[in-house]
């Protein structure tokens, strides 16, 4: 916060009447155009990668490799999708019409929402952001958006978005504390997405509730990964780490629970834990570091009480458990056995570099301990039985799966993101996510004729049982069932302009 300065409510006030006013602006820009500013972009943070690295890095400390691939080539990936994927999802659509409303045509509208208010994490502070904003930009909205505290980036977006005009007169950036937040909302934006913690989602809902604003919630997660005896243990172990590990466990959908059929449990603990104490851990490098820094105070101390409440609650700590260095933001890569429920590591999100082994024995019983949660964000599940695996994957309580990978689902723009119970609603990504920033309009197209509808005034008691008719017809399955409703159409007609 010493690097940046609070948004003043006078500030805020006068930032959404100017988003207001670019809004009627945008509107005037054709989608074309709005998708020529997104190739701009693209330009932009391809040529400048390892600019946009550093800060990524220095402000979060996670390691340059995450930074790289996770952050950069991700959104790069997201931007690419849009230009291809958003003109179709977009476009003007016709919609079957039922025969009692034949001559008719109806259709549905895709239209922006307005001014809309994104804030964002502090995990993945580019390309949650710049993605969100990008989707909101190209479905025709106009975006105040809020970055975390913990990682303004201050200016990188602002130089980001210059390269474009249009994106840079239509996205609105707020610096600034929880206290911001509330007085954004306070301003009535025409929807809220919102990723970040349980706790402070159900917050911005009860406030946006007062005044029916919509949000879209992307909250944690106590993911799952579930491994089957019949797997290749030496992949399944090193998918199950990245996961875990990736970003220092910081990640919404990191694997944060793992449970092992009985058979293997032994052999892949041994391999897990020889291949955990492989790993490297430094920030500022090159490429080289597997694992990077934690970024916050608060969340390492989370990680500490975990280990330290399992630990005297009777868990073994097979690796790690401590810091790398005191005073430094590392802390070591620690496999956790032998829990039970009453451990906060089993109930709670960690967001941090653990990984918790359970043992399991059967299909049945590892659904029904891993739903066991009030998350229910994304899992994993490893098998070479893929008819087993997509079975499993159907009765687990989350928003995504992915087999035999993990955390993939998130890498592919066409698949929605996002959970259900206290991991949030609402999604993210995807034809589904990019239509959540749009209002769907009904259209429903007659000529313009002197005929009178059957079903206006005068009601008769002629045209009522006309109508009883039409129902025992239209509902009623008969080789002739076309031919009896134009007979009995016919005679509505007849009555139709009528009076008693």
């Amino acid at each position: 916060m010493d690097q940046i300065t609070e948004t003043s409510e006078e500030q805020i006030i006068e930032t959404y009447s100017s988003a207001r006013k670019a809004f009627q602006r945008l509107q005037k820009v054709p989608l074309k155009n709005r998708l020529e500013d997104v190739e701009r972009l693209i330009d932009y943070v391809r040529d400048h990668k390892e600019e946009i690295a550093d800060i990524i890095c220095k402000e979060t400390r996670k390691s340059r490799t995450d930074a790289m691939v996770s952050e950069i080539m991700g959104v790069l990936d997201n931007f690419e999708w849009l230009i291809h994927n958003a003109p179709k999802i977009l476009k003007d659509k016709k919609v079957s019409t039922p025969i009692t409303l034949m001559g008719k045509k109806s259709k549905i509208y895709h239209e922006p929402l307005g001014t809309v208010l994104i804030i964002a994490p502090w995990n993945y502070p580019f390309h949650i952001s710049i993605t969100s904003i990008l989707a909101a930009y190209v479905t025709g909205n106009t975006v105040v958006f809020k970055p975390s505290e913990v990682t303004p980036m201050t200016g990188l977006m602002e130089k980001i978005f210059a390269v474009a005009p249009m994106i840079e007169q239509s996205v609105f950036i707020t610096y600034g504390t929880g206290t911001t937040a509330q007085r954004l909302i306070d301003q009535r934006p025409a929807k809220i997405f919102f990723t970040g913690s349980a706790r402070t989602g159900k917050r911005i809902l009860a406030q946006a509730a007062e005044k029916l604003i919509p949000v879209d919630l992307e909250l944690g997660g106590k993911d799952q990964a579930i491994v089957f005896d019949d797997v290749n243990i030496d992949r399944a172990v090193a998918g199950v780490i990245w996961g875990a590990l990736t970003n220092a466990g910081q990640s919404c959908s990191s694997v944060e629970r793992i449970y092992v059929q009985d058979k293997i449990y032994d052999q892949f603990i041994e391999k897990l834990t020889v291949e955990v104490n492989k790993l490297v851990l430094n920030t500022g490098d090159t490429g080289n570091a597997d694992i990077g820094g934690m970024t916050v105070d608060f969340q390492l101390d989370i990680a500490r009480k975990q280990v330290e409440d399992a630990r005297v609650k009777g868990a073994k700590v097979l690796t790690g458990g401590e810091m790398l260095h005191e005073n430094e933001m590392f802390f070591l890569p620690t496999i956790l056995t032998n829990l039970d429920e009453s451990m906060d590591v089993v109930n709670e999100e960690t967001f941090g570099p653990l990984l918790p082994v359970f043992k399991f024995s059967t299909e049945e019983e590892v659904i029904q301990i891993t739903n066991n949660t009030q998350f229910g964000l994304s899992a994993s599940v490893w098998s070479k039985d893929l008819t087993r695996a997509d079975r499993v994957s159907r009765q687990l309580e989350c928003g995504a799966v992915s087999i035999n990978n993990v955390m993939l689902t998130e890498g592919n723009p066409s698949l929605p993101f996002g959970g259900c119970k206290d991991s949030g609603f609402g999604r993210q990504k995807g034809e589904e996510g990019l239509l959540g920033y749009t209002r769907s309009k009904s259209i429903l197209v007659d000529k313009d004729s002197s005929i009178i509808e059957p079903n206006w005034y005068p009601y008769t008691q002629k045209k009522y049982n006309l109508f009883v008719d039409l129902i025992n017809v239209m509902f009623t399955r008969s080789p002739i069932k076309l031919l009896k409703l134009a007979l009995v159409g016919i005679k509505l007609d007849s009555v139709s302009k009528k009076q008693r």
